[in-house]
This record gives structure tokens, C-alpha cells and sequence, in this order.
């Protein structure tokens, strides 16, 4: 792992008022990436606005969706979104996209026919990924259909698409699609077999995912684990302790990392758990991740 790069993200679901605040303090002590969840029923700002403000405020801090929404929206006008940011802010664009909601009174935002919606996923998929790398894009599938197409902008730097996902299907769409993974809720042990799994179905697609795209999103609490998000995450995954999946405090964090990192993954995207005020979270974050950068 020596020659992987380990980086740190960070993800807050901030509203609209904490936002300048805040991307002015993650700016300005030197972190790597914010990421913006689609939680459309929450304060949280929506991940495209979100990035584009970010890379309109600064200069170096790379945005990212963890994770935005594919199937339901049209990947003609998400790949004009993403290019368009990457234009602006070469290098600094890192969308995941994911299956659907976390939330199910939310799943009915992004419509696709029933039953369909891993196909139409796939599908979208490969539209955007012709888009982001070619002009004269032709495409005839069963959902999207384009005739000879380009955008009309090319960012210097190509966009990569990351995907989220923790089940089998997705490792197998991320080995086929996807130039990285993004995953979340695995214990080490499951997250190497999930890197393993991509692997194995990028080589049978006759593709390779880089080794260091390859990550997770964690949650850390400030001292203890609150038993409603430890109940939230036994109904969720009823079959590991709570406390494999969520750290309870930045020991814990470091132990999940350690572990993580051995199994071969290398960005994470962290988030906090519990009222921590922001700038105390982004302090502790500063003094425990970034000397594990390298």
C-alpha cells in the first residue's frame, strides 16, 4: 500500500447557512474533499448546488456526492452537470452515484419502471460514461436512445464515476462501469472481499479499477455511540455489533481504518455523529486524519 494514496474526505448533510462557514474552514485547513449525501427531505443542500457553490468559494478542496442518485434522472443532463463542474474546477469533481435513497419516502423522487430500476441503472450508466469521454455519441438501448451527440465541453481532466453500493450486484456494476467504489456499512473483512469482488469483475469485463479507488464512508461519535443510531444500525445490519460499523469515539475510528486500510482500500469520506459543533469536528478531524495522509 505504499505507493496508494490514503486520503480523507469529509461529509457534514450541512444546510444552507453553515455551508460558507464551513467551506471556508475545510479550505483553509488543507482537507481534502467535501461530500454532499442526497437527503432531498433534509436541511441538506442538494450535492450538485453544493459542489458548484464549493468550487465557485475556493480553490483547491475537491467536492464530491456520497452518494447522488442515478436511475430516475436523465444521464444526458447529469453528464452536462458533471462536465460542466469539471471545467470549472479541473480535478476537483468526484461524483458516486448510487441505486436509489437511503431514505424510502424518497425513493418515489426518482421514478423508473417498476422493476427495472438496476437496468435502467446500467443503462444510465454507459450513457454517461460515452458522454464524459467521447463526442458523436451514438446510443440505442432500451431506455435511453442518443444519435450522434456531443456536449460541447471537455473538461482538461476526464471525470470518473465512483459508485456506491454493498451488495454483490454492485461490486459486479462497479468492476463493469464504474472507476471506483464507495461503499459503506462492511466490516474490513467484508470490505477486502468487496475490493476482491470489483477486481475480479473488472478483469472479466477486460477492465481495471485503479487500486487506489477504492473506499468507504464512516461515521465517528464523540465519545459514545447514542443508542438511537446504534438501533438504526441494527435494523440495518442486525448481524454485526453496531459498534464494528460505527465508531464510537476516534480510537475506535483509528482501530476501523486500521483494519480498512489493510484490507486495501484507501479514501474515506467521514462523517460525524451526534450534535458535535462543526468547527469542533473539523478541528479533531485535522489533528487525527491528516497525519495519516501520506
Amino acid at each position: 500500500m505504499s505507493d496508494v494514496k490514503i486520503r480523507f474526505g469529509i461529509s457534514f448533510g450541512s444546510g444552507v447557512e453553515d455551508l460558507p462557514r464551513v467551506v471556508d474552514r475545510l479550505e483553509a485547513a488543507g482537507i481534502d474533499s467535501l461530500w454532499f449525501s442526497e437527503l432531498v427531505y433534509t436541511p441538506a443542500v442538494d450535492p450538485f448546488a453544493g459542489m458548484a457553490y464549493t468550487l465557485g468559494r475556493t480553490t483547491r478542496l475537491k467536492v464530491g456526492t456520497s452518494v447522488a442518485v442515478l436511475p430516475g434522472r436523465n444521464p444526458v443532463l447529469v453528464a452536462k452537470q458533471l462536465v460542466s463542474l469539471a471545467a470549472l474546477g479541473p480535478k476537483r469533481v468526484l461524483p458516486a452515484f448510487g441505486l436509489r435513497p437511503a431514505s424510502k419516502a424518497e425513493w418515489d423522487l426518482f421514478p423508473v419502471p417498476d422493476g427495472r430500476r438496476a437496468a435502467v441503472f446500467d443503462e444510465a450508466l454507459e450513457v454517461l460514461r460515452a458522454l464524459l469521454t467521447g463526442d458523436d455519441v451514438t446510443f440505442d438501448g432500451t431506455y435511453f436512445q442518443l444519435a450522434g451527440v456531443s456536449l460541447g465541453i471537455r473538461p482538461p481532466v476526464p471525470v470518473e464515476v465512483w459508485l456506491g453500493g454493498s451488495a454483490p450486484a454492485a461490486f459486479r456494476r462497479i468492476g463493469r462501469l464504474a472507476d471506483g467504489w464507495l461503499g459503506s456499512f462492511l466490516t474490513a473483512d467484508e470490505a477486502r472481499v468487496a475490493r476482491q469482488s470489483i477486481e475480479r469483475a473488472a478483469a472479466e469485463a477486460g477492465r481495471t479499477v485503479e487500486p487506489d479507488h477504492h473506499g468507504l464512508s464512516l461515521a465517528v461519535a464523540d465519545g459514545h455511540l447514542p443508542d438511537e443510531i446504534a438501533a438504526a444500525v441494527r435494523s440495518r445490519r442486525p448481524d454485526v455489533d453496531p459498534a464494528e460499523l460505527v465508531a464510537g469515539d476516534w480510537s475506535q475510528l483509528h482501530r476501523q481504518l486500521d483494519g480498512l486500510i489493510a484490507a486495501g482500500l484507501s479514501k474515506f469520506v467521514i462523517r460525524p455523529v451526534g450534535d458535535t459543533p462543526a468547527d469542533e469536528f473539523i478541528e479533531r478531524f485535522v489533528h487525527e486524519l491528516l497525519p495519516r495522509q501520506n
